[in-house]
């Protein structure tokens, strides 16, 4: 089985370590437009060997893995490449672009558009994890325009690394990521920001911080390259998400000022809900 991956970083890398792991025949290939990506790739054993597009001919399955607006014009330019029989599995954070783009491709049921709800706030090939995606969830979109006998090929693979599949329309999936997704780094960058400006005056503020705060901004380490393109493409849906946000935000300000701190306890208690909604997830 020949795997082709187009940007070799998280999520490419990791779900090329474990296809190694559940078919150790598999020959995996890497294209990356970042020459030092390609050979750490083949240094850490992430993929076997360099390729370009020309080579796509032979691919089994194609992973489509780079920032969401590169993926606007290397898709269709892959299936431009492939055979008849090959799988290309879209695994961005923003669907509704990326179907317009291949709706009408002679090719579009060659394509099964996914998103692994998996990964760090690390980049490259160097954070590629094995068992990254071993409980997590995999949305799949518009499955129904996706050959039969390849969808059945994605989910052997998706079933063999454990991954569990919820099938998802592609309005709701951009609505429902923009809250527990791309809000999150939003939030996590803001607040990193406004410490960073607030420690130019209070050097201290830094050796004050605890793993509360280093837990938090964890997400403002994730690379902006891949983040900003998918806030343009989720725009409305994150835009919503922030008023939401804001609104409450000013409303635990405006009780603060009013001295209602029972309604800030309670407040705070009915949130605490969340972590039985969350319950076993790391």
């Amino acid at each position: 089985m020949n795997i082709f991956i187009i940007g070799i970083g998280l999520i490419g890398g990791s779900l090329a370590l474990d296809i190694q792991t559940q078919y150790p025949k598999a020959k995996i290939y890497g294209i990356d437009t970042n020459e030092k990506h390609v050979n750490e790739a083949i240094e850490l054993g992430v993929i076997h060997q360099k390729a370009q597009f020309s080579d796509l001919e032979k691919a089994d399955i194609v992973v489509v893995s780079i920032p969401v607006d590169v993926a606007l014009q290397v898709l269709p330019k892959v299936l431009e490449f492939i055979n008849d029989n090959t799988l290309v599995l879209d695994v961005g954070s923003a669907k509704e672009q990326i179907a317009k783009v291949v709706a009408h491709h002679p090719k579009r049921r060659n394509v099964l558009l996914t998103h692994p709800i998996a990964g760090t706030e690390f980049s490259g090939p160097r954070a590629a994890i094995k068992g990254l995606y071993k409980g997590k969830v995999n949305i799949i979109c518009e499955v129904e325009k996706t050959a039969f006998k390849l969808q059945e090929k994605a989910l052997e693979i998706f079933r063999k690394i454990g991954m569990r599949i919820r099938y998802m329309d592609i309005k709701s999936h951009d609505k429902h990521i923009a809250y527990v997704s791309h809000l999150s780094h939003i939030s996590s960058f803001m607040l990193g920001k406004t410490v960073i400006n607030k420690e130019k005056n209070e050097r201290d503020i830094f050796d004050m911080a605890g793993s509360g705060f280093a837990s938090t901004v964890r997400l403002a380490k994730s690379s902006p390259a891949m983040w900003s393109p998918i806030f343009k493409q989720n725009k409305n849906n994150v835009i919503a998400s922030l008023e939401e946000y804001i609104s409450n935000l000013q409303q635990f300000k405006k009780l603060m000022e009013q001295d209602d701190f029972e309604a800030i306890y309670n407040e705070m208690e009915n949130t605490n809900h969340i972590k039985n909604i969350l319950k076993g997830i790391e």
